[in-house]
């Protein structure tokens, strides 16, 4: 993935990707889990803040790649917007 990263021209992509994949991780098992919900839902919601237009930049892509990242953008955007509903929500004693 960091190979993939770095040729999207992400600077430092080894680090990186290690640093949002942790962070993607750890979100997504706090959401699974129910713990720190809001926490959880920010790390996802900023993986894919960070994500999404630096690698999924469909509109800099060739006609021929263009649709599948498209479909990847607004799959990633799609996403950001579930994260982005689970934000505010979370246990009444949080």
């Amino acid at each position: 993935m960091a190979a993939y990263a770095e040729s999207n021209g992400v600077p430092a992509a080894d680090r990186l990707v290690a640093l949002s994949s942790g962070m993607l991780l750890a979100g997504s098992l706090g959401v699974v889990l129910g713990r720190v919900p809001r926490l959880s839902a920010g790390a996802i919601a900023a993986f894919l803040v960070g994500v999404t237009p630096t690698m999924y930049d469909f509109w800099n892509r060739e006609e021929g790649e263009r649709e599948q990242q498209l479909i990847h953008f607004l799959k990633n955007t799609a996403l950001l917007g579930s994260a982005l509903f689970y934000l505010p929500r979370g246990p009444a004693n949080e």
